[in-house]
This record gives structure tokens, sequence and C-alpha cells, in this order.
């Protein structure tokens, strides 16, 4: 006759194992069979994306073919910025933008251009101000009279305005440039063309180890995070509500893999964006990806609207009504549980 202790320990063997193998169950139907709902024609669809590491669900998505479980087939189209990746699908060469940040969606906004953001798949630390020893540069004070290169009208813009604002200065006290495309983010602080650079990740931190120890580095976002946001034009998203709640769908499969699988997820960020494995690490701990449509969007947004204002980057003077640039049907549908926007 067994031993009380062995008994117990032989029940609590099986209980795992059956834990285990219905969670696994659990999973798959999550993950693998509601995908397999969609049975008619597949369907194609146009993404826009920028390279940066907030769409890190959707190329999840991608890589353990979700959207094509869910009868979609996605063309990407790729550009250096959220900011141009806005402007193509306003241009008609998208149907989706995703990734694309609040601070571009905003300008949009006091446009009144016809766009809806139908959810947020990442909250992100990623804005850094970089700058070189050898240009005089070693506490933030020294950037007065500097060229500072970030490109306009995107969220570095806005956070290096605010980093400046944070430390007594503002942008009047530097000699801002426009600089463009990820090359030049990362060659025109290298080179000595500029004397730093407020930029996102992964290129601060190529402009870092370029500059090596020569760099001093300063996060620039504080404790607000950027958003990265799932944005379509409304009249797309009322004449597609099937196909928006189909690629919703498969970002949440995404993110449930992740979930289940942050090794594997994480190996699909770092090869898509072609990172080393300790930059990873910081990337995954220090970002929240997940699906969403919170108020603290709707905060940000007024905040930054604000800040676009006081210096002067749009010619209007009231902060827009960003509860009319946000769609929460598809979401609601998905996984209305993430959803929390007060109206």
């Amino acid at each position: 006759m067994k031993s009380p202790k062995k008994f117990v320990l032989v029940i609590i063997v099986i209980a795992s194992i059956l834990a285990l193998v219905l969670g696994s169950m659990f999973y798959l139907n999550f993950y693998l069979n509601t995908g397999q709902d969609y049975t008619g024609k597949a369907e194609s669809i146009t993404i826009g994306y920028s390279p940066f590491e907030q769409n890190a669900l959707f190329w999840i998505a991608e890589d353990q073919h979700f959207f094509s479980l869910n009868g979609l087939n996605v063309t990407l189209r790729k550009y250096d910025t959220g900011v141009g990746s806005l402007d193509g699908m306003l241009n008609g060469e998208t149907d989706i933008t995703a990734g694309v940040t609040e601070f571009p969606t905003i300008g949009k906004a006091f446009k009144k251009e016809s766009i809806r953001t139908i959810g947020t798949i990442a909250k992100i630390e990623q804005v850094y101000l970089i700058g070189g020893k050898d240009r005089g540069i070693e506490n933030v004070s020294d950037l007065k009279g500097k060229k500072v290169g970030t490109t306009l009208r995107t969220i570095a813009h806005f956070y290096l305005g605010r980093f400046l604002q944070l430390h007594g200065m503002n942008m009047q006290d530097i000699n801002l440039v426009d600089v463009k495309t990820p090359a030049e983010w990362v060659n025109a602080v290298a080179n000595g063309d500029i004397d730093a650079i407020a930029t996102a990740q992964p290129y601060a931190n190529s402009a870092k180890e370029r500059l090596g120890a020569n760099a001093v580095v300063w996060p620039a976002q504080g404790s607000q995070p950027i958003f990265g946001l799932i944005v379509s034009t409304d009249e797309w998203i009322t004449n597609h509500p099937e196909l928006v709640n189909r690629f919703l769908k498969s970002l949440a499969q995404a993110e449930e893999y992740a979930i289940r699988n942050p090794a594997e997820a994480k190996a699909i960020v770092q090869m898509r964006l072609n990172l080393d494995a300790e930059y990873m690490k910081t990337v995954w701990s220090q970002n929240q990806y997940s699906l969403s449509l919170d108020q603290s969007l709707i905060l940000a947004m007024e905040d930054e609207a604000r800040w676009m204002i006081s210096n002067n980057l749009t010619t209007e003077k009231n902060i827009p009504d960003f509860l009319d640039y946000i769609n929460e049907d598809g979401l609601k549908a998905v996984k209305p549980e993430v959803v929390n926007i007060i109206r």
C-alpha cells in the first residue's frame, strides 16, 4: 500500500498534467481554431508600417500565419516613419497603417482628416537623445546653441521639446535640424554633421554604438509612454467592418502567442529588426505589447495637442475632440474587456 505522501504526490502530478493538457487545448483552440472559423474567400488588405518595435504583434501575427488563418491576404508597404505610413494611407497606398504613434495622428486630427484609430498595439519607451562628447556635450545645458537633429512632426520631435522644457530650455535654445531618414539619424550624429540626435530605437542604439565612448545618452520620454496605433480611414472602416474584426482578431492571437511563448515571440521581433540579443532583453522588459483602447491614450493626445499649439505646429487654437477619431466597434467585437474609453 502506498504511503499517504506518495499518494498525494501522484495526485499532484496527475492534476498538473491534466492542467497542462487542458491549458494547451484551450490555447490551441484560441489561436488556431478561432482563425479557422472563417471559411469564406480570402480577402486582400494592404498594411503600411515603419520598422519600429511597436509593431511586434503585427510581425508575430504574420510569422505565425494568423492573418491567413483569418482569411486575410496581407500585402506590406514599408515607410521610414509613422508620418510617412499615415500619409501613404491617406493617399490611398494602403488600407491600414500599423504602429503609427499618436503624435502624427494628432496632426491629422488638427487638419480634420477623416481617420480613426481602431486599436493600440503597444505602449513603449523608445525615444532617446544622443550627443557627442567631442561636440562639447556633457550635460543637458551644453545643448544650447548646438545642432540637434530629429524628424520634424514626429513623436521624437515632441519628446525633444518636452525634454528641453523639463530642463529649463526650449526649441529656440538649439539649432533644430530636420533629419528625415533612418540612415541619417545614425550617420549625421556619428559623422559630426550634427551635435546630437533625438530619435527612436533601434536607431538610437545604433547611434550610441557608432559613437562608442564618445556618446552621451539621455532617455527623452520621462514616464509617458508612446502608443503604437492601428489607424485607417473612416470610409474604409465603414465599408470593411468584417476585415477590421479579422485583422484585430489576428493581433489578439499574436498577443496570446507572445504571452505563451515569450522566447519565440522575442526571436521573431529580434530577427525582423535585426537586433542583438542583449538589446532585445531590454526592449521586451520595458515595453508593453497588447491590444487596448483606453483613456490614457486620450489624455496623452490632449497633452501633445497643447504642445503643438504652443509651439506653432498648427494654426488651430482649440484641441480636437479625439473621441471623434476613435472607432471602438472592432475591438469591442474581438476583445471588449480592453476597451476603456470614457464617452
